[in-house]
């Protein structure tokens, strides 16, 4: 018998880890950077490079999961 937890298997766990998971933790980064923004009164120009700067590893990520998508690579 197979090891589960909360009843999915590794490969289960995994999947909605890097789906829901990866998600998650992105909209509170750019919930944080907005946040970040805002506090310190960044203005547009300074808003716009925060987020370039920050979020820019997030937009690798997503770009990586729709390449894949694109190419039909799992």
């Amino acid at each position: 018998m197979e090891t589960t937890v909360f009843g999915m298997n590794e490969a289960q766990l995994t999947e909605f880890g890097m789906s829901w998971g990866i998600a998650g933790l992105i909209l509170f980064i750019v919930f944080i950077v907005g946040n970040l923004a805002w506090k310190s009164k960044a203005g547009k120009t300074g808003t716009f490079a925060l987020f370039l700067a920050l979020t820019l590893g997030m937009v690798g990520f997503l770009a990586k999961l729709a390449i894949q998508h694109y190419l039909n690579i799992h």
